[in-house]
């Protein structure tokens, strides 16, 4: 006790039961007048409840002269065989008597909050960084338990709870919270560790923690959590204003109580960017959210042009190609506030509490498309340096896919115009069929594909339907297929059966693709061509990797043709498969690329059954049953470009056409020139005798003069009236240049001149000459 500079000890009840030398000294009372007195005797003043409870503290001694001695008193309980405290000994010493001690001075000025709570959740000590989190000092919350110095939140009850928790079991526990603190004006991260505190028996006597205030790797972690969000969820569309709502749902709330995204009108229109000036700037909003319900700071409505001023953050985003800061009490932001508020409704103050703010401007590959504009009004904190890195880097991967969206509706719209231009607008008047016929564009992200259609009128009143589908999207997919409609039409023009034809058409892709194999060698293309014909009521056709058409017949029953596909085009070397049908007149047939059947979440027969169904509907016109049969068969957003094609089949009767077998001797030209004349007369068409007289006399004694028999001549009354002299040769008349004192060499320019259109084509059994004459409207 020598070593002590005042000790005493106290029974369970408080009393002196023994006194040393040194608190001898201190208060000038002996151990005869101490001894057997309760120690409240001795106090000069009641002490702190939190200073007896903690059993440390300062306390004030009456000395014997009546005069006040502060002491800084420590207890330490002394126990007795039950584990139950059976008296105390009490230590002290003036204020400032001990030499300092490194580690309670370590423990004190610790820059993590940190302190000890006993197995009651009663504050022993506080360190100068707890008591600030706090707001309180130290002897405020001495002996106070803990749940009387917080408020009732869920925080504070798991706070709680790992507490009990630690003096209970007496394991550490580490654990993070997210929450706010009394003296705190938002809400912290914190890392918590609490450990036990044991005397020397390894009794847990109380609780010790440190907090870590981790909110700058915490905000750290949320902006590269937002950045990694923001990665899968900014641009899943190619659609400019879809890509800025997604933007904006990301920054609203979590980085911002406002946001909006502005954007120049040439990037919603897909055009080429004009130069910025130092002038006021028009932005067109696209989008913008708010934490609030019906977003009420937004001064600009959806879809509206605002003008900028150069003073203005955004403004000076754009102009400086920079992210804008600025902060409530600035000049420039309360500028900008009041240039807002003055535009809402009656005046009415939308931006009350907002105190930060940041312009960034929306950059891609070197352009500036727009700004992006973030406001916070509830989140205490202002815009600092790291939020501006972050809100750079978020607002590039949006100006990225922006840019990606406007590039692809420019493509797309390039695209689209030049299949339009490509695709035929009005069907070509012929009698062989009623047409009618849709082309629906996916809104895929690949792009416009490159399915097309054609209907090509032919001689002998008979027309070609074709389909085709390049395998691929794009500008390239819409250039190839242009090519190929138009190598289509000229093929057919020479009149080729529809193997032949698609065998030149494959010889063509393999051309094309050896000048260019980006643009066809990786695309590949198929193609249906088939030819009817009203006369004999048969469908030639062949196809190249195609899907085949489906016929309803008269009766309703429908199916599709089985027929040999054929190898794509461009694979070069193999055969193609042409066959024939015979047709009722009435039928339907239908050909279509293979979006209409195909996808990836679809089964093809199912598809083809639906197909069928669609044709057998009910439907007032073509054109209905084209819509009808798209909306039974395709889903609501393909994944494909689709072409339809419907055709109703017509048939010429025998009182509509005249044959007669031409014997090969021109003896007979002028009784066949009189016959063709009669059949005319008989047909009511006497206006056109005169030219049919002197086309049926030159190719008639072409065929016997160059030709071999059989010869053949075929008068045909329909929209046009056709005249055809076939024969045995293959070889092919040829239009030429009569000189003045040829003798021959002028028939076949006089038919031409006199004719709406001549030609030949070759058959089986050797060539037909054929010329239409335009008549005059009924």
């Amino acid at each position: 006790m020598e070593r002590v500079s005042a000790a005493a000890i106290l029974d369970a009840q408080g009393v002196v039961k023994g006194w040393s030398e040194g608190a001898r000294r201190l208060t000038g009372r002996t151990a005869e007048e101490v001894v057997g007195r309760p120690a409240r005797d001795l106090l000069a003043e009641e002490p702190a409840p939190a200073a007896v409870a903690a059993l440390t503290g300062r306390v004030l001694l009456r000395h014997r002269d009546g005069s006040q001695v502060p002491l800084e008193l420590r207890a330490h309980a002394v126990l007795g065989e039950d584990g139950t405290p059976d008296g105390f000994v009490i230590t002290g010493e003036p204020p400032g008597a001990r030499e300092p001690d490194l580690g309670a001075e370590a423990f004190q000025q610790a820059s993590m909050s940190m302190s000890v709570f006993d197995t009651e959740q009663r504050y022993l000590r506080l360190n100068d960084v707890a008591c600030q989190v706090m707001g309180v000092s130290e002897d405020v919350l001495i002996g106070r338990p803990f749940p009387e110095t917080v408020e009732d939140a869920r925080h504070s009850r798991g706070f709680l709870w790992h507490l009990r928790q630690v003096a209970e079991t007496g394991r550490p526990a580490r654990y993070e919270s997210f929450t706010g603190a009394p003296a705190l004006n938002r809400d912290h991260a914190w890392s918590i560790e609490m450990w036990p505190v044991r005397d020397a028996s390894g009794a847990v006597r109380g609780t010790a923690l440190a907090a870590f205030d981790s909110s700058d790797q915490y905000w750290a972690r949320e902006r590269l959590a937002l950045l990694n969000e923001a990665a899968a969820a900014i641009g899943t569309t190619l659609d400019v204003v879809r890509t800025a709502e997604e933007l904006i749902g990301i920054v609203v709330p979590r980085f911002a109580d406002f946001a909006s995204m502005d954007l120049f009108d040439w990037v919603l229109d897909a055009e080429e960017p004009p130069a910025l000036t130092g002038t006021d700037i028009a932005l067109r909003r696209v989008a913008h959210g708010s934490g609030t319900e019906g977003t009420p700071e937004a001064a600009v409505h959806l879809g509206e042009v605002d003008i900028y001023p150069p003073f203005s953050p955004p403004a000076r985003a754009i102009l400086e190609g920079r992210v804008i800061q600025s902060q409530a009490g600035e000049p420039a932001f309360m500028r900008w506030i009041e240039e807002r508020n003055a535009r809402g409704p009656a005046g009415r103050r939308h931006r009350v509490g907002a105190h930060s703010m940041m312009a960034v401007p929306l950059r891609a590959r070197g352009t500036t498309l727009g700004v992006a504009v973030a406001v916070r009004i509830n989140q205490s904190d202002d815009y600092g340096p790291d939020d501006a890195v972050f809100a750079e880097e978020l607002a590039s991967r949006a100006a990225v896919c922006v840019d990606n969206a406007r590039r692809f509706a420019r493509e797309r719209t390039t695209a689209l115009a030049l299949q339009h231009n490509l695709l035929p607008r009005g069907l070509p008047g012929q009698a062989a069929v009623e047409v009618a016929h849709r082309y629906r564009p996916s809104g895929s992200q690949a792009g416009i594909g490159g399915d097309w259609f054609d209907v090509i009128p032919l001689s002998g009143s008979r027309v070609a339907l074709v389909v085709g589908d390049v395998v691929g999207h794009g500008i390239p997919s819409s250039a190839t297929m242009g090519r190929l409609c138009t190598a289509v039409r000229t093929l057919a023009d020479v009149d080729l059966p529809p193997d032949e034809l698609l065998t030149h058409l494959d010889d063509l892709v393999t051309h094309l693709a050896g000048d260019d194999s980006e643009e066809v060698a990786e695309l590949g293309a198929t193609c249906l061509y088939s030819v009817y014909d009203p006369v004999t009521r048969r469908l030639g056709l062949a196809a190249a990797g195609h899907p085949p058409p489906a016929v309803v017949l008269p009766d309703g029953t429908a199916h599709v043709v089985e027929m040999n596909a054929g190898p794509p085009l461009g694979v070069g070397g193999l055969p193609f498969e042409a066959m024939e049908i015979e047709l009722p007149e009435g039928a339907l047939v239908a050909l279509y690329t293979d979006g209409l059947i195909e996808d990836r979440d679809r089964d093809i027969d199912h598809a083809t059954a639906e197909l069928c169904r669609a044709l057998t509907a009910p439907a007032e016109t073509l054109d209905a049953l084209c819509d009808g049969v798209l909306k039974a068969v395709l889903p609501e957003d393909p994944s494909d470009d689709v072409a339809l094609l419907v055709a109703r089949t017509r048939a010429l009767g025998a009182d509509r056409i005249a044959t007669w077998d031409v014997p090969p001797d021109p003896e007979h030209v002028a009784t066949t020139r009189q016959a063709a004349t009669d059949q005319l007369t008989a047909w009511g068409m006497d206006e056109a005798a005169f030219v049919t007289e002197l086309v049926v006399s030159e190719l008639v004694t072409n065929a016997i003069r160059y030709g071999a028999p059989p010869i053949q001549l075929r008068l045909i009354r329909d929209r046009t009236l056709i005249c055809e002299v076939s024969d045995g040769s293959s070889t092919s008349p040829h239009l030429r240049r009569a000189h003045a004192y040829d003798e021959g060499g002028r028939g076949l320019l006089l038919v031409a001149q006199l004719t709406q259109r001549w030609g030949s084509r070759q058959t089986g059994s050797g060539k037909t000459i054929w010329a239409e004459q335009q008549l005059p409207p009924v």
